[in-house]
């Protein structure tokens, strides 16, 4: 039997993957964390964990007799470039401290799977922007991707010198319904559809022509649960999984949402943003997740917009 502890449970993949994974191995096996003291998103057990307290974090697991870690815990791309140094030591020591956990589990003949999310802000300008390859040139320009190209090293160096059994997704921007943007460069499309069902005009801080890679959260979850699911020799790629969803701009968006909602109507005023948005891939090749581990992409453009537009909560702040 998985016992999980799914740390940074109230933003926005945890809140999902908490659900599911609740369904999949049973709520009283899955413990929700974060930070803060309230339960927002009503899991069966929760409790308030701060990663960066190595400490706490290795009682826990040791008195709940964890067997799977989801660190999410992170500060994202445009509000880590508000505090640098907040953003390196929440993203390096977060993840340092579950993988010294797991190592010394490990020794003790007590192993520890973990999961650590990854992002394509790892990439940089010089990285090939199109159907971007597993392996290439990583010269991220944002504190939240060298944070995240650094994890990726950790991890693999945590496997390959300590046998740490570390899984990870490169996640492209993520789209959900259920919680609000989080701080994130392609949080635009989440903000857009919030803009269009309140019947306003949406100022987009990218440019209509930007491009990047993005996911449906179904799956993102999905991905993330697959990965974790598969057999540990299936896994060849200790550092992070590029994960492709469907790519697109500001503008096809909007084009989408506009065959909708006819008079939606969007304005361009790029700012700091776009600099972080011109260094990323436009689109990724997957084709390593999907001989690995047997990773699909299902949900397209046309598909999520109908979601986003039928379940979004407008009541909730963008």
């Amino acid at each position: 039997m998985e016992r999980i502890l799914i740390i940074g449970a109230n933003g926005q993949i945890g809140s999902e993957l908490v659900t599911a994974l609740a369904e999949q191995h049973g709520a009283q096996n899955v413990i929700a964390s974060d930070i803060g003291s309230n339960n927002v998103y009503g899991a069966a057990r929760y409790t308030q964990l701060d990663v960066l307290d190595k400490d706490r974090l290795a009682q826990l697991i040791d008195s709940e007799g964890i067997t799977q870690v989801y660190q999410l815990a992170a500060l994202l791309s445009a509000t880590g470039e508000k505090a640098p140094l907040k953003a390196w030591t929440l993203n390096m020591d977060g993840l340092l401290n579950i993988l010294e956990v797991a190592r010394e589990r490990g020794e003790a003949g007590k192993p520890l799977k973990i999961f650590w999310p990854s992002s394509i802000a790892a990439f940089g300008p010089n990285t090939p922007a199109e159907s971007t390859p597993q392996y290439a040139v990583m010269d991220p320009t944002s504190i939240y991707g060298i944070s995240k190209l650094a994890g990726e090293r950790l991890c693999e160096y945590y496997h390959s010198k300590y046998g740490v059994d570390v899984r990870s997704i490169r996640y492209p921007g993520i789209i959900s319904f259920k919680s609000p943007p989080g701080g994130g460069t392609t949080d635009y499309a989440i903000a857009i559809f919030y803009a269009a069902l309140r019947n306003e005009t949406y100022e987009c801080f990218l440019g209509p022509e930007t491009t990047l890679p993005m996911i449906y959260m179904p799956d993102a979850i999905r991905a993330t649960i697959e990965l974790m699911d598969a057999p540990a020799e299936n896994v060849a790629i200790r550092s992070s999984y590029n994960v492709a969803g469907v790519s697109f701009n500001p503008r096809e968006l909007a084009a989408a949402i506009k065959n909708a909602l006819p008079e939606f109507e969007i304005a361009y005023k790029p700012d700091s943003r776009q600099q972080i948005a011109d260094s990323w891939p436009k689109s990724l090749d997957d084709s390593r997740a999907s001989a690995d581990w047997g990773w699909k992409a299902r949900v397209k453009l046309e598909e999520m917009v109908a979601d986003m537009l039928k379940n979004i909560d407008v009541g909730i702040a963008a």
